[in-house]
């Protein structure tokens, strides 16, 4: 049992979620003018784990494979309305804490970087349910630069952690938001590393067996 799954799902599903209050734009700014702030200079990176692979929100001058240390990608994340309801809760990936995570690394466009942030910001901050953070990120072809990711907040209530495989295989089978399912999304971010030969196998691996577990 890994250490996340040592913070055993104790509750029923579906969770009572209280995700709080959306975040205004004025305190969007304010999280993005504090970011910025702890940014070392230079060029602008994005890392993308999940959705910002095959969905990208910024406009961007170069794109190269990455991966981060200290950090993987897990559905750890509750989604009640993007990917489920309230009533039927869905999940969708954050950063969480040991291991390495792949993905891709976006070099900004610097021409108009307020508004890529902005429009980054207001697609993964309208909650507190990610902590902005710069990760040393290591690029394919070999240099190491400060790429921001969006970090999940274990304290949360949006928090799911490391789910049982029974009840993640019956989010998959029943979850579905705005955007469309909770599988869709998992296939959607499979298919888009497998693509791109950086395939996720732990959560190719677990995908599989929640499938198993749908046929018996």
């Amino acid at each position: 049992m890994s250490a996340i799954e040592s913070l055993s799902w104790t509750s029923a599903y579906p969770p009572a979620l209280d995700f709080g209050q959306q975040l205004t734009r004025e305190q969007l700014i304010n999280s993005m003018q504090l970011t910025m702030s702890r940014h070392e200079g230079g060029p602008v990176w994005l890392f993308a784990y999940g959705s910002l692979i095959w969905r990208p929100e910024c406009s961007s001058v170069e794109r190269q494979r990455a991966r981060v240390h200290g950090y993987h990608r897990g559905l750890y994340l509750w989604s009640h309305e993007h990917r489920g309801t309230p009533e039927t809760p869905g999940l969708v990936f954050g950063l969480d804490r040991g291991g390495s995570c792949s993905g891709f690394a976006y070099r900004l466009d610097e021409s108009n970087l307020d508004d890529s942030l902005m429009a980054l910001w207001q697609r993964e901050m309208p909650y507190p349910a990610y902590r902005p953070h710069w990760l040393s990120c290591r690029l394919g072809d070999g240099s190491k630069v400060q790429a921001l990711g969006f970090v999940l907040e274990r304290h949360l209530p949006c928090y799911a952690g490391n789910l049982p495989d029974t009840l993640l295989s019956q989010i998959l089978a029943s979850a579905k938001g705005r955007y469309g399912t909770t599988r869709e999304y998992v296939e959607q971010t499979l298919n888009a590393l497998r693509s791109h030969q950086m395939p996720d196998r732990n959560l190719e691996a677990r995908f599989r067996r929640c499938h198993n577990l749908r046929e018996v």
